[in-house]
């Protein structure tokens, strides 16, 4: 069996923050809340259901299109399901037209009740910024400034923004594109310290964030490389943020939450599961999943990829994945699981 720290598997409920905490009252009260990032096809309600159970202390949706909203498109709308065990929690919404984005911002208010609503100036998927949306708005500042303003108008919840360092790195300018932000009315501003065109490579630019932070009155939220729960401690003593969210380090991963946790609050960072233990988060994960969707087999086929995530590192996981990846019942799962952690006995080379 792997060696490794026995893992504590919680019941939601057991880490949330009171409820009638809110998430501005966490952002100014010295505490460093956790967020959980709105990212496309992983923070889907089980996964948001499951951070909070290790400590995330505030959630966002995936990010959802205002025009599939506006449309009443009825997939769009399946991403905006949340259980009140997730709350606090936002909804992100992205688009280029102010007054769609306004009207997709009164909907989401009207009929789903979030904590916030949330917009997405940050996303650098081609498909995205194409249309304008996401993280090719920062080439128009007066653009988001509108958006910004006109979402605000319609709404009584606080209206949050995240974006990234800029458009390319010859325009890089987190502090102009945040006080922008703050101008137009955002309440909460987070920062994922790269440019569009870094995508998702090279290394988050903290200074930025320590930049922003010191410019900005309104709470700023630090976004990248955060990876365990030693990283961010070390982002909020370099950047003095608010907030700390985290986006693939949660991949395979919710129990970096815990892990922040311990490391935020000085205690000792309990380090990664045992392989059983490993093995019943994605238990009760696929069954949040399985719940979620009403179809097991379609919940297990989308559920594939977390498969991927949750073994990677372990000893011969390669094959284990590959078998996982075949899966269409939690069953059959549950049998390779078990097969696995009885042969593994002995750590082999990590795969």
């Amino acid at each position: 069996m792997q060696a490794g720290r026995s893992l504590e598997v919680k019941s939601c409920g057991d880490y949330l923050s009171p409820m009638n905490q809110s998430v501005f009252e966490m952002l100014r009260g010295g505490r460093t809340p956790l967020y959980l990032a709105p990212q496309a096809g992983v923070s889907e309600s089980p996964f948001r259901r499951l951070c909070r159970s290790f400590g995330a202390d505030v959630v966002v949706s995936e990010f959802v299109s205002a025009e599939g909203l506006r449309r009443h498109d009825r997939r769009t709308h399946e991403y905006l399901r949340f259980d009140d065990a997730e709350r606090p929690i936002g909804i992100q919404i992205f688009g280029a037209v102010p007054e769609a984005m306004a009207q997709a911002a009164a909907l989401v208010e009207e009929v789903y009740r979030p904590d916030f609503l949330d917009i997405n100036f940050g996303c650098p998927v081609k498909k995205v910024v194409n249309r304008n949306g996401g993280s090719g708005c920062l080439r128009d500042l007066d653009l988001v400034q509108a958006i910004i303003r006109a979402v605000r108008s319609v709404i009584s919840i606080p209206t949050t923004v995240k974006i990234r360092s800029g458009w390319s790195e010859d325009s890089r300018n987190p502090v102009e594109i945040a006080l922008r932000c703050q101008e137009a009315g955002a309440a909460v501003l987070t920062l994922h310290a790269r440019s569009r065109t870094q995508m998702y490579s090279g290394h988050a630019n903290w200074d930025e964030i320590a930049a922003v932070v010191e410019a900005l009155e309104i709470p700023v939220i630090g976004n990248g490389d955060v990876w365990s729960g030693e990283d961010a401690l070390r982002m909020r003593e370099h950047t003095h943020c608010a907030g700390i969210m985290i986006a693939r380090g949660s991949h395979g991963a919710p129990w970096i939450f815990r892990d922040a946790r311990a490391a935020l609050d000085g205690h000792l960072v309990p380090g990664p599961p045992a392989v059983l233990d490993r093995f019943q988060v994605v238990r009760d994960h696929a069954r949040l999943a399985i719940e979620f969707e009403r179809d097991e087999e379609r919940a297990m086929i989308e559920f594939r990829k977390h498969l991927g995530w949750y073994t990677k590192g372990l000893p011969n996981g390669r094959v284990l994945r590959q078998a996982l990846f075949e899966v269409t019942s939690l069953a059959a799962a549950d049998d390779l699981l078990r097969s696995y952690a009885e042969k593994e006995l002995v750590s082999g080379p990590v795969s």
